[in-house]
């Protein structure tokens, strides 16, 4: 059942009417408005806790939405993205706190990693559009209206800068839009911070001159070549070479990379640091190295994007040179750090930190972390709410010893009935 008023099939749903009849178990039906009774209880439970009415409350049909949430007894929390390996996690961190393990986790995906419809991590999952699709805002929208969502976690960085330049159809905590293109172009990035010491050396070199045999200043060193377009990750179109010969062979066996990114090769032990800031303050952080990549041999760069070993860690530097960075890009733009950013660091010869990129997201480990003491996703969930009272200290101490294991990230499942979810479509845990 759909809100008191939609359906949904045995195995999966769209949205579609049904008989007002119907009530779902836990929640107000809006219809209950109508008695003047009801709503006075709600308006002075909504002045009893203003936390209640915080958020984007812009509009009769908001504010009504709120009320509803009043009367509720578990929170109702949007995932987007809700399938990929970091929203996962997000959720697994969430089943984690005591504060949120009771909500409603509702996803939303554009589809493809089909696992995670089926997992029941959520207790529903919708297939929906990408930010570029038209009808793609409307039906985010849809959902958080039927599904009476009172936050929501915006999870892929094509949605964060989506909805950092549109307003999100309830509450989420969002960076701004100049500072989610500086991050998401590693070489916006590289030259926002060209002159704070925080970064590798680097230089931009273009195809036509590694296979021309040019353009590059090895002087003895090796160095790193990467891809540098938007939002690339997990070592894509990456290598260390040492000379101009390995830089040649790699540029004609990547004909689709027109420029490259040359930096000074980092050869240290490899760092993350997450931080949550609100309106300028730094609300959490917390730190994890990694140390094993899963299927790491297989790539010329060692680096697959997902770790199979690593630990959580307190690193001072870490958090140090990290916030300095998001507080340098932010002034830059004469804005507030906001946000959860995540900061990827290595360690050069010396053994200094330079950062190498940041993301605005979580990553798969961040409920390694949220073990580990630092809830990120709590944090962030609360003080989208406006509870920042309740996150608790910046910095969690943790325990040396400690190890991060991943496998592949869940056990195999068996669907009687199977198939992919169609636009609009959504799979219920009862499915699972």
């Amino acid at each position: 059942m759909f809100g008191g008023h939609w359906v949904s099939d045995a195995h999966s749903g769209r949205i579609r009417a049904a008989s007002a009849s119907r009530r779902s178990r836990g929640r107000c039906d809006s219809h209950a408005f109508h008695e003047p009774s009801t709503l006075i209880q709600l308006a002075g439970a909504c002045a009893q806790d203003p936390r209640l009415i915080r958020g984007p409350a812009t509009t009769g049909e908001t504010i009504l939405r709120l009320l509803v949430s009043a009367g509720r007894e578990r929170l109702s929390i949007l995932i987007t993205g809700a399938c990929g390996v970091a929203p996962r996690a997000i959720a697994r961190s969430l089943v984690l706190s005591e504060r949120f393990r009771d909500a409603r986790l509702v996803g939303a995906d554009r589809g493809g990693n089909w696992y995670g419809f089926y997992e029941g991590l959520y207790e529903r999952v919708y297939r929906v559009l990408e930010p570029r699709d038209p009808g793609y805002a409307d039906l985010i929208g849809e959902i958080c209206r039927r599904e009476s969502i009172d936050v929501a976690i915006v999870g892929p960085e094509a949605e964060i800068l989506y909805w950092s330049e549109h307003e999100f159809p309830a509450p989420a905590l969002l960076p701004s839009p100049r500072f989610v293109r500086i991050a998401i172009s590693k070489r916006n990035l590289y030259d926002a911070l060209q002159d704070t010491g925080l970064i590798p050396r680097y230089s931009i070199v273009g195809r036509d001159d590694l296979l021309a045999r040019r353009g590059l200043e090895l002087d003895g060193e090796a160095i790193w070549l990467r891809d540098y377009a938007e939002a690339s990750s997990s070592g894509s179109g990456s290598i260390k070479v040492a000379d101009l010969e390995q830089a040649y062979a790699w540029a004609y066996l990547n004909p689709a990379i027109a420029n490259y990114m040359a930096a000074e090769h980092l050869p240290g032990r490899n760092v993350a640091c997450c931080l949550l800031f609100y309106e300028d303050e730094l609300l959490k952080a917390g730190c994890y190295e990694r140390l094993e990549y899963f299927m790491g041999r297989l790539a010329v760069s060692g680096i697959t994007g997902n770790i199979s070993r690593g630990c959580v860690t307190d690193d001072p530097e870490a958090r140090e040179v990290s916030e300095r960075a998001i507080r340098t890009i932010a002034s830059e733009s004469d804005e507030p750090a906001h946000g959860l950013f995540t900061v990827d660091l290595r360690a050069a010869g010396d053994g200094s930190l330079k950062i190498t990129e940041i993301n605005v997201r979580h990553v798969a480990n961040t409920s390694a972390v949220a073990a580990g003491g630092a809830n990120l996703a709590e944090a962030q969930v609360l003080a989208t709410l406006g509870r920042r009272d309740e996150i608790g200290d910046v910095v969690v101490p943790v325990g040396e010893g400690n190890a991060i294991l991943r496998d592949i990230d869940g056990p195999p499942l068996w669907i009687a009935d199977y198939h992919d979810p169609a636009i609009g479509d959504y799979v219920d845990r009862a499915s699972t």
